[in-house]
C-alpha cells in the first residue's frame, strides 16, 4: 500500500478527505478514478470544491495542479457540477430544498455560471 499523499500535488488534506471516504492508499485512489473518489468524498461529508476536484484529476494524470486551463478546466467544470448534483445534499451541509431556495434568490451564486 503507498501512501496517497506520494502522488505529487497530493498532501494530508487530500489524504485525511479520502481515507474519510474509504480510500486508503495510492492503488485504490487510481484504480476508481478521480470522479468516483471525488464522489465518494462528497458522500462522505467532504464540502465539495472545484479546485479540489480538478487538483485530484491533474495529479491522477501525474500533470501539475495549475496545468488545467481553458476549454479543458471548463469541461471540467460541467462533469464536476454533475458530480455534485448526483451526490446532491451529501456534502453541502444544507437541506436540497433550502439550497435551491438560496441558489433561486441569488444569496448563493450559480455553480453552473462559471
Amino acid at each position: 500500500m503507498t501512501a496517497i499523499s506520494s502522488i505529487r500535488n497530493l498532501g494530508p488534506a487530500v489524504e485525511r478527505d479520502c481515507a474519510r471516504a474509504g480510500i486508503h492508499d495510492a492503488e485504490t485512489l487510481r484504480a476508481i478514478g478521480a470522479h468516483e473518489a471525488y464522489g465518494r468524498m462528497i458522500e462522505a461529508g467532504i464540502r465539495p470544491h472545484f479546485i479540489g476536484y480538478y487538483v485530484l484529476v491533474m495529479a491522477l494524470q501525474g500533470r501539475p495542479w495549475n496545468d488545467c486551463k481553458g476549454a479543458e478546466k471548463e469541461a471540467l467544470r460541467i462533469e464536476f457540477d454533475r458530480l455534485k448534483a448526483e451526490r446532491r445534499g451529501s456534502g453541502s451541509g444544507l437541506p436540497d430544498a433550502l439550497a435551491e431556495a438560496l441558489d433561486r434568490i441569488g444569496v448563493r451564486p450559480a455553480r453552473t455560471q462559471r
